[in-house]
């Protein structure tokens, strides 16, 4: 394996800190697209194995679809070992309270956690109530993620905002990739030219003359493997409508298999914000509220439970109050074929449509992280509007 002299040192760097008697109770390993950090971490566990084979290493992520991926990655860069776990960072730290009944009906933090290291991956997306109680446990812990990335939608706790270490080189293997090149000029320039970069990824002008039936084209093309982003609310709701009246959808309501997206964090349910799932059920239970059920993306469990009617075609998040926050009546769920960049972070997809939108506050630096952001969603195939 050929590492790039900035992977050499955050390995280094990483072992000195794990052995340190004076070590801090965590550090962050932050790297841009192309930049490796999954190479490091799997280079690092496996230099962890000479040092000692009982060490017992957590792999964790936000969400079941991420560590999926990320037990994928670990696996492919043989770097597992019997000692360790991957895992939703919920399900190493919570357990499940149940009723007589065999239902969950809660979950509490555990009393400890049987590791010597904590791994999170697509650490940017850990709020501070999650952080505070990952941390608790007295374990030490490495955050890895992308600080090229826009900051958290809300609250002021950034885990990755400065990074202890950085990866800044992009590997070779990384470098003939055109959305890492695109991802390179949105981070450096915020600026991408129009002109096709290879088969897979280009950018259109929606002025041009026969654009408007090229992106209709482009938007009839959607499938499962595809995510549609924007900027500006008003837009999400139109490419949603869109969407749903070319794949048939007769109901300006929710229908089973309709993609949806979660809005809010219910700890008690296990569900967070920017999850994306199918509705495999739903009926109407009175004026407010849907009972459904949702396949949620690389989830085992299935979400059910009461979802918001006024929620689905609203241009942001309904705000409940203090009280209502606290209720458990039910969940905010909307339409997901398209999303905010926002709400896409920690998500990715083979194919990934963007549409070029600016808010007038918008600072350069902020515009330059949501391009990057919005770009580095795209596994295979990229099309920018």
């Amino acid at each position: 394996m050929n590492l790039s002299n900035d992977q050499k040192k955050a390995i280094r760097d990483l072992l000195a800190w794990f052995t340190s008697r004076q070590r801090t109770p965590y550090i962050t390993l932050g790297g841009y697209a192309g930049t490796g950090k999954t190479t490091v971490v799997a280079k690092f566990r496996r230099e962890l194995n000479k040092i000692n084979k009982k060490i017992r290493v957590a792999f964790c992520s936000y969400t079941g679809k991420a560590a999926r991926v990320l037990r994928e990655t670990i696996a492919e860069n043989d770097a597992a070992s019997d000692n360790d776990s991957v895992s939703t960072i919920h399900s190493l730290i919570y357990s499940p309270i149940v009723n007589d009944s065999e239902v969950i009906i809660g979950w509490e933090r555990q009393e400890e956690i049987k590791y010597d290291l904590i791994i999170v991956d697509e650490g940017s997306m850990v709020d501070q109530s999650i952080w505070t109680d990952l941390s608790s446990f007295g374990v030490p812990i490495i955050a890895v993620g992308d600080h090229g990335q826009l900051p958290p939608i809300r609250g002021d706790f950034n885990l990755m905002s400065k990074p202890m270490l950085k990866l800044n080189e992009i590997h070779r293997q990384a470098r003939g990739n055109p959305i890492i090149k695109l991802s390179i000029l949105a981070r450096e320039t915020g600026e991408i030219p129009v002109k096709r970069y290879s088969d897979n990824v280009y950018k259109i002008d929606k002025r041009a003359d026969d654009a408007r039936d090229e992106i209709n084209d482009i938007l009839n093309k959607y499938d499962e493997n595809t995510m549609i982003l924007c900027g500006y609310n008003f837009t999400r709701i139109k490419l949603n409508n869109h969407i749903r009246n070319y794949l048939g959808f007769e109901s300006p309501t929710p229908e089973p298999g309709d993609r949806v997206i979660c809005l809010r964090n219910n700890r008690l349910k296990d569900i967070y914000n920017g999850m994306l799932g199918t509705i495999s059920q739903i009926e109407k239970v009175d004026d407010k509220w849907f009972y459904s059920e949702i396949e949620l993306d690389g989830e085992d469990e299935l979400f059910s439970g009461q979802i918001l009617i006024d929620q689905f075609g609203a241009k942001s998040a309904i705000n409940f109050t203090q009280d209502r926050a606290k209720s458990i009546d039910g969940d905010l769920f909307d339409f997901g074929y398209a999303l905010t960049v926002h709400k896409a972070q920690g998500s990715q997809a083979e194919r990934v449509i963007l549409f070029e939108e600016r808010f007038s506050k918008m600072t350069d630096d902020m515009w330059r992280k949501w391009l990057y952001t919005g770009i580095t969603r795209a596994v295979r195939e990229l099309i920018i509007i």
